[in-house]
């Protein structure tokens, strides 16, 4: 049993985000623990099951209420389980893929905008105020623009290096093995607590783990436009600093090299 579990946490994302650390994934990995054995449970079959459940709390959400918005919290915090259950059980049984990688990261991008779309309505229908819905789209561009600005800096320094992605990956893989875990299992109270302490500035990160504390918190407490205001202005300012970060990043490696070739 212990070494079950210890197998288990091995598969867990050692940068896993914000509440996805100590809150979702450990609840991803007792959760696993149970049925991790069942060979007609999937990992497919769970992302599948983390969409559906997703899209059960975008239709409470929609249709508003106390008692929707309650159960539409805990339904958001069961998809997210579901969703890093996904990823623990293909590493743990060794069948990780790359389509199942694809329709996982699509399926989590769709439900954070079907999320933040379904606050902004239900806000606007509170308020009778169009400026909630606004917040719920300038969020969710902004928090586009985010992987956008990636995939674009990608394509560019391909177009000079072709073997550039095959070297960022191998760069990025390296640095994570050398990563060494410093909390959870095999670790004193003091180790783990260090580890609690640490973890809390990825909250300014906001990124999907911290939308899903954000979403539930708001439910419950029905205070949807000041998230929406906090989301949208959090999306927008790390937009528009990741733009200009890589834009420099470019314009830099652009001028190295062209010092390097006339130095030649």
């Amino acid at each position: 049993m212990s070494e079950k579990l210890q197998r288990l946490w091995a598969t867990k994302n050692k940068n896993d985000e914000w509440w996805s650390s100590f809150v979702t994934s450990p609840l991803a990995i007792a959760a696993n623990f149970i049925v991790v054995d069942w060979k007609w449970l999937t990992p497919n079959r769970l992302t599948v099951l983390s969409f559906i459940t997703a899209v059960a709390s975008v239709v409470l959400i929609i249709i508003g209420g106390h008692v929707q918005f309650y159960v539409a919290a805990a339904l958001i915090h069961v998809s997210h389980i579901l969703d890093c259950m996904d990823g623990q059980m293909a590493r743990y049984r060794g069948v990780t893929s790359r389509s199942g990688g694809f329709f996982d990261k699509i399926t989590d991008q769709v439900q954070v905008f079907l999320w933040f779309g379904a606050i902004g309505y239900a806000a606007y229908v509170q308020t009778e105020n169009i400026l909630p819905v606004f917040l719920a789209f300038a969020g969710v561009a902004f928090y586009a623009l985010r992987g956008y600005i990636k995939y674009v800096t990608i394509y560019i320094y391909m177009g000079d290096d072709k073997e550039y992605l095959e070297k960022a990956t191998q760069e990025v893989s390296e640095i994570e093995n050398k990563t060494k875990d410093t909390a959870g299992l095999g670790h004193g109270v003091l180790a783990n607590l260090r580890w609690f302490a640490g973890e809390q500035r990825k909250l300014l990160s906001f990124d999907e783990g911290v939308f899903i504390f954000m979403l539930s918190v708001s439910l419950i407490l029905n205070a949807l436009t000041p998230m929406l205001w906090i989301f949208a202005t959090s999306q927008m300012f790390y937009g528009l600093a990741r733009s200009l970060q890589r834009g420099r990043q470019l314009h830099l490696n652009q001028v190295r090299q062209i010092l390097t070739t006339t130095e030649k």
